[in-house]
């Protein structure tokens, strides 16, 4: 699924899922063996491979959902 990723004014970073009009704060990051996972606040599990580091907000991913 495709993921728009952006910093909100105060630096938190949020994850934005235009199919599911869904807008959250990733609350939690960690790595897996395919890439980056992020929590988001309802609870949902984001995959994504590729990230660069540092991240260049705002963009869209493709992500897979764990969770």
């Amino acid at each position: 699924m495709k993921v728009m990723l952006r910093r909100s004014s105060s630096g938190q970073l949020i994850a934005y899922v235009a199919k599911k009009d869904l807008e959250e704060e990733v609350v939690k990051q960690t790595v897996s063996d395919e890439g980056k996972v992020f929590t988001l606040a309802n609870g949902w599990e984001l995959e994504f491979s590729g990230l660069e580091e540092p991240l260049k907000l705002p963009q869209t991913f493709e992500a897979k959902r764990l969770q």
